[in-house]
């Protein structure tokens, strides 16, 4: 085959290669180009703290209305503390027990000078009556009778401190001490907590506050007993948040509620105006 016929051959088969190219259209990408790469979706946007879920409930957590450390007022031995850890008990009954026998016999000693001074200023007055004593020993007289008062007055607060009494209903959070152990005044012997009125918090969005008012009812679902119950807003805090442009706000639980515990939380939903 002469050059002139190889020529044409290598140029019929360029043609052809230029045309399946062109057939293929401009989809069809180099052999050397890497696929395209999918389109991540977005991110979900993170919660804002405080603010209302798709459904408009708010976090909330229950909180007791009051917790207290009880202590000794007074220096003596622990004689009794018959709650421990978790215990229910009523206001009024008796939660810490001191020895206080010395105490008793200061005061039964106070109570006898007290009523001996009195003996004497009653004679010293008949006396005086009689002209048979001074002015100054009637004055010394009443001023030793009014001493020996005080002194049982004291005495008696003394003692009143030697029994430590349950101010409200609640249940024992922890006891730091033991009956026999020494009671050191103000060190902690027993935290309580009023478990009878219990309270919501919660951080809702500042907008609210254009009708959300004291006196809102709302309704609370607590995850721990998967229960709903009636609510009332009691408190509003008294700032807004200028970073979050949230605020405080407290709610009252109606009725008695005695399966609740401080720390369980929940869920709150509104009524008309959200």
């Amino acid at each position: 085959m002469n050059r002139w016929c190889k020529a044409g051959l290598r140029s019929a088969a360029l043609m052809m290669v230029v045309q399946s190219a062109w057939a293929a259209g401009p989809q069809a990408a180099p052999a050397h180009m890497p696929p395209p790469v999918a389109a991540l979706p977005a991110a979900p946007a993170a919660p804002v703290a405080g603010h209302a879920d798709d459904d408009g409930r708010i976090r909330i957590q229950l909180v007791a209305r009051d917790q207290v450390d009880l202590s000794s007022e007074i220096s003596a031995k622990i004689a009794s503390m018959p709650f421990r850890d978790g215990d229910a008990f009523h206001a009024g009954q008796t939660l810490i027990s001191l020895d206080c026998s010395l105490y008793a016999a200061q005061l039964h000693k106070a109570q006898a000078e007290a009523d001996a001074a009195v003996q004497l200023k009653h004679v010293n007055d008949r006396l005086s009556q009689l002209h048979s004593i001074g002015e100054i020993d009637v004055e010394e007289a009443d001023a030793k009778a009014k001493e020996g008062a005080a002194e049982v007055a004291y005495m008696q607060a003394t003692v009143h401190k030697c029994s430590i009494a349950a101010p409200f209903d609640g249940r024992v959070v922890k006891r730091s001490a033991a009956a026999q152990q020494f009671a050191e005044p103000g060190k902690t012997l027993l935290t309580i907590v009023d478990t009878s009125h219990l309270e919501l918090k919660m951080i809702v969005p500042s907008k609210w506050l254009a009708w959300l008012k004291p006196g809102h009812p709302l309704t609370v679902n607590v995850d721990e007993v998967g229960k709903t119950y009636p609510a009332t807003v009691a408190r509003i805090g008294a700032r807004v948040d200028p970073v979050t442009q949230t605020v405080d706000v407290t709610a009252a639980l109606a009725g008695h509620t005695p399966e609740l515990l401080p720390g369980m939380s929940g869920w709150a939903s509104f009524g008309a105006g959200h």
